[in-house]
C-alpha cells in the first residue's frame, strides 16, 4: 500500500518515528522482567533485514520464528510485532498473537494469516489496519530503515478479552502478569 508513496514525501517524513522508547516491551511496568526468553528467526538474524519475501514486496507471509526459555511456570504466552519507525505518533502492530502455549516452539513460515495467505487458525488480535493477521512491512520510500520488534510475553496467567484485542487491551492484559519476554528486532527499508 505504501509502495507508491513518493520517495521525497518519505524523506520529508523522516523525523516522523515513534521511536523504541514507545514500545510495549519498553513500557516502564515491564521493566523489571527478565528478558530470558531467546527469540530468533531461521529467515534473518537480529538486527538484520527482514528478507523481501515476508515484507510487501515479497509473498507477504510472516516469518518463521522460534523461542526457547518460557519459563515452566508460564501459563501462556503472546507475540506482539511492532515497527518503531512508522510515521505515526505510536509504534504501527504488525500482528498480536494472543493466547499461545506456554511452551518453548516456533511458527512456521506463513503460519499467521496475511493478505492473499489463509495461514493457521490462531488466536490473531487486530493489528493497525484493524485486520487479524499479518501486515507485512511496508515502510515509505525514502523514509530509511524501519525496525520491527518481534516481541514474546510469557504470562502468569490466560488473558481474557471480550472481544478482538488491539495494543490498548493487550497492554492493559499484560500488566502485572508478565514474567518473562524476549525480543528479536528486524530491519526493512524500502530503497
Amino acid at each position: 500500500m505504501l509502495q507508491n508513496v513518493p520517495a521525497g514525501l518519505g524523506r520529508a517524513l523522516q523525523g516522523v518515528r515513534p521511536g523504541s522508547d514507545t514500545l510495549v516491551c519498553a513500557d516502564e511496568a515491564f521493566a523489571a522482567v527478565p528478558d530470558i526468553i531467546q527469540l530468533t528467526s531461521p529467515a534473518f538474524a537480529p538486527g538484520t533485514a527482514i528478507p523481501a519475501l515476508y515484507t510487501a514486496d515479497g509473498e507477504q507471509i510472516s516469518p518463521p520464528l522460534v523461542w526457547i526459555g518460557v519459563p515452566p511456570e508460564a501459563e501462556s504466552l503472546v507475540l506482539l510485532i511492532e515497527d518503531q519507525d512508522s510515521p505515526t505518533p505510536r509504534p504501527l502492530v504488525h500482528a498480536i498473537l494472543a493466547d499461545m502455549k506456554p511452551f518453548d516452539g516456533e511458527l512456521a513460515a506463513g503460519a499467521l494469516p496475511s493478505p492473499g495467505h489463509q495461514g493457521e487458525d490462531l488466536g490473531m488480535g487486530r493489528n493497525s489496519y484493524m485486520q487479524r493477521g499479518w501486515l507485512p512491512p511496508d515502510p515509505p520510500r525514502g523514509h530509511g530503515p524501519h525496525h520491527y520488534s518481534f516481541q514474546m510475553f510469557a504470562l502468569d496467567m490466560v488473558p481474557e478479552f471480550r472481544s478482538v484485542p488491539g495494543r490498548g487491551a493487550l497492554v492493559d492484559a499484560l500488566r502485572g502478569h508478565v514474567i518473562a519476554r524476549g525480543t528479536l528486532v528486524g530491519t526493512y527499508e524500502r530503497r
